[in-house]
């Protein structure tokens, strides 16, 4: 994979994959703790195709745990969590699309209450994942046969 050029939060530079996912992952992890006062023990962000997936492992507070352990409590921790996304919606959203440097379309959550873990899902309006691959150049078995063809017309001119 080769380093792009992404419009980011310090301009437009060359960044490779693994440099936005970090900066998706410690923005995330700033706004959860900000917001939350307490962040999740593990952040991971993927870039696939047209989204981005941060998983935030153990996002839930003991009192949570607690309460989600029947299926009441279970329903009300999801109910809270996801008001409490609609409330940062506008921060989360706005952060991917200047580390990004595209439309963010959607956001997605979903808790998983029996481990704590969350996870988000943000569509964009352009596929980074192609940004991050080299322009196509002919495999060896398409030179290969480029080459047979070009020996071919020699030995029958010749």
């Amino acid at each position: 994979m080769c380093p792009t050029v992404v419009a980011g939060i310090f301009g437009n530079m060359k960044r490779s994959r693994g440099q936005i996912e970090a900066e998706i992952r410690a923005a995330i992890l700033n706004i959860w703790t900000d917001f939350m006062g307490r962040g999740p023990t593990d952040v991971r962000a993927f870039i696939l195709r047209d989204m981005v997936v941060v998983r935030l492992g153990d996002d839930l507070t003991p009192a949570e745990h607690r309460l989600a352990e029947g299926p009441e409590g279970a329903a009300i921790v999801k109910r809270m969590r996801e008001d409490l996304i609609a409330q940062a919606r506008g921060m989360l959203e706005e952060t991917i699309r200047r580390i990004t440097g595209t439309t963010v379309l959607g956001l997605f959550m979903d808790v998983n209450t029996a481990s704590g873990d969350r996870v988000l899902v943000f569509t964009l309006g352009t596929d980074l994942e192609q940004a991050f691959h080299k322009p196509h150049r002919p495999g060896r078995a398409m030179v290969s046969a480029r080459r047979k063809g070009h020996e071919g017309v020699r030995r029958k001119a010749g």
